[in-house]
């Protein structure tokens, strides 16, 4: 599958890998360069975070685990000195706690091994089109969900929702990350403003009131559980 003509419109997007393994990072490059994508690869984390610091790039796919400097650890400094260019991880499959941290570090979206590189390349373009699209926008749509950011006003196949001033919140900053995993520890930051309990169950309780309004009679769905990380808003097949 080649995305060439979605992306790549006005120039071409530059990648940097970040991935010690050979025969993988030899692989993505060639795959991603055959997509019209420019990629820079590095296979250790202390150069790594140099390029990603010193170096303009579009979009970072980063392994966790690397010589010299894992890649959670990079992300940690990226973010912490205010470097938000958009970063998918490599983790190990079934790796959940490294997830989590991940997604929780700022990372935009993970990718376990072994991979299909169609998977990445659909992730890719999802957060390069998310980047594009966020800003000024006066209203979100996801399938015949509709969301008036001026008006905060939401509609299901024409039928007007009503959602408290916190499930507007919860759900505007869903519709704006289409298919990236989002964990509690995201949403209480960027929605409620302060760290979150683990031991409370404010949230999931939240999300629950939320997709009872926004799904429960309607098709597809739209708000997704992923067991142990947290939630995925898209259009599944």
């Amino acid at each position: 599958m080649n995305f060439r003509h979605d992306l790549i419109k006005y120039k071409t997007m530059k990648l940097l890998l970040v991935e010690d393994d050979k025969d993988i990072a030899r692989f993505v490059k060639k795959g991603l360069m055959e997509n019209s994508f420019s990629v820079d690869v590095s296979s250790d984390g202390e150069e790594g975070l140099s390029f990603a610091t010193h170096r303009n790039y579009d979009l970072i796919i980063l392994d966790i685990l690397l010589p010299k400097m894992d890649g959670l650890e990079i992300l940690k400094r990226l973010r912490g000195t205010g470097v938000q260019t958009p970063v998918i991880y490599l983790t190990a499959k079934g790796s959940e706690k490294d997830i989590v941290h991940g997604l929780d570090l700022g990372a935009d979206d993970y990718i376990s091994k072994p991979f299909s590189f169609n998977e990445l390349l659909a992730r890719i373009r999802t957060i390069l089109r998310r980047g594009k699209s966020e800003g000024t926008l006066s209203r979100l749509q996801i399938a015949n969900l509709i969301l008036e950011i001026d008006g905060h006003r939401v509609y299901r196949d024409k039928l007007k929702i009503e959602l408290t001033p916190k499930e507007y919140a919860l759900l505007e900053y869903f519709m704006r990350r289409p298919g990236q995993v989002i964990t509690r520890t995201m949403i209480s930051t960027n929605v409620w403003d302060y760290h979150f309990d683990p031991g409370t169950n404010v949230i999931d309780v939240h999300v629950s009131h939320l997709r009872n309004k926004i799904d429960k009679g309607f098709e597809p769905k739209l708000l997704h559980t992923v067991k142990g990380v947290g939630y995925v808003f898209e259009e599944r097949s």
